[in-house]
């Protein structure tokens, strides 16, 4: 499952040097200056996962492989990108194909680093970049709406008057001043609402950059933001793109002891991946043996056949059950063969629901 985060914000707020840090490379230009970045930055990222090396060190693998997430790093928006204004058009369509949206909100004061709206009110800075996509939706929206009304009057139609009621649903929220993820959405308008590909029908991640004395516990700006994420019934993730930048070229002992000076458990990164992976319902499972450990995304509430589907479309359509074992397990027991010999390991079947941390291997006819 290749899941992909657009990363956001208004020129300036530190999207790139976040980016920067996450693929731990100069893929893009951070500069004091707006639309530095000119084309979207792609950065495929692996996923931090401590449990991963705790089993491929019991099972002896060969190799580690992590899952991946990617984060696309688009050019700062500025008011008026929806009608074109800073080059906005060209980039909000970098959005549409993304699963999630992390607004980075500039939550630190620094003389030396100039605010497109000469301010710093990350408030204000989010109204601006989600007001923008709005109206993006809204316009493209009500270009739909008279041919799917042309073709929902003919009667026979049954999937364009769906699709306009769906249109109808999101343009309500939209002319309210609502994101189109306000809407409350069925489990069966799910997959057609997805096909409608509205930018604020993605799920939000608000990202704190701080400065570094307030990378721990955040700061008086980034707590307005953690307010409003709340009453968005969103995430809030506290970070300084900075130090993550200095965290991103140090070696894993350099690290841990940064991290200890700074009062840090973990780098902010990592929060980032996992509230991601949180907002979408995302959990993982394992494959572990001696070529390989490999980490696997799935949903929350997948069943064993869809998560050999992840693997393969073979393994899910011949599915025939799945060796399980759950991670405490494995680890206490010192792996597949102690999980066995004390009965820990479940032949589980098509309407098993893998729960985060399962070790599997799947059985299914070629």
């Amino acid at each position: 499952m290749a899941l992909k985060v657009a990363i956001v914000g208004l020129p300036n707020v530190g999207k790139s040097t976040l980016f920067n840090a996450l693929t731990q490379t100069a893929a893009a230009q951070a500069a004091n200056y707006p639309f530095c970045t000119i084309e979207p930055n792609v950065g495929d990222v692996a996923v931090p996962e401590a449990r991963l090396e705790a089993l491929a060190k019991i099972a002896g693998s060969k190799e580690i492989i992590p899952a991946r997430i990617n984060f696309v790093d688009v050019a700062g928006l500025v008011r008026g990108a929806s009608k074109g204004e800073g080059l906005g058009n060209q980039f909000l369509a970098n959005i549409r194909d993304c699963d999630a949206v992390a607004f980075v909100a500039r939550c630190f004061v620094d003389d030396d680093v100039t605010h497109v709206e000469g301010r710093v009110d990350p408030l204000s800075d989010l109204e601006i970049i989600e007001t923008e996509l709005m109206l993006a939706d809204l316009e493209s929206l009500e270009k739909r709406v008279p041919n799917l009304e042309k073709r929902a009057r003919a009667g026979s139609d049954k999937e364009s008057a769906n699709t306009l009621r769906l249109v109808n649903l999101a343009l309500e929220q939209l002319r309210e001043g609502r994101p189109a993820r306000a809407a409350t959405i069925s489990k069966e308008d799910d997959k057609g609402w997805r096909m409608l590909q509205l930018l604020t029908a993605l799920p939000a991640l608000y990202v704190c950059n701080v400065d570094e004395g307030s990378a721990d516990k955040g700061n008086a700006l980034s707590d307005l933001v953690a307010e409003r994420a709340a009453k968005d019934k969103a995430s809030a993730v506290v970070i300084s793109a900075k130090i993550e930048s200095e965290i991103a070229l140090l070696d894993a002992g350099e690290r841990a002891e940064f991290l200890e000076t700074l009062g840090l458990e973990e780098p902010g990164l990592n929060r980032l991946i996992h509230e991601a992976y949180k907002l979408l319902g995302l959990q993982t499972y394992f494959t572990v043996g001696p070529k390989e450990a490999r980490a696997w995304t799935i949903h929350v509430g997948d069943t064993a056949p869809q998560a050999a589907g992840v693997i393969h479309t073979d393994f899910e359509k011949g599915f025939i059950r799945a060796e399980t074992i759950p991670y405490a397990e494995y680890i206490r027991l010192n792996g597949e063969v102690g999980a066995k010999e004390a009965g820990k390991m479940r032949l589980e079947g098509k309407e098993y629901v893998v729960q985060d941390g399962d070790v599997m291997h799947f059985r299914f006819n070629a």
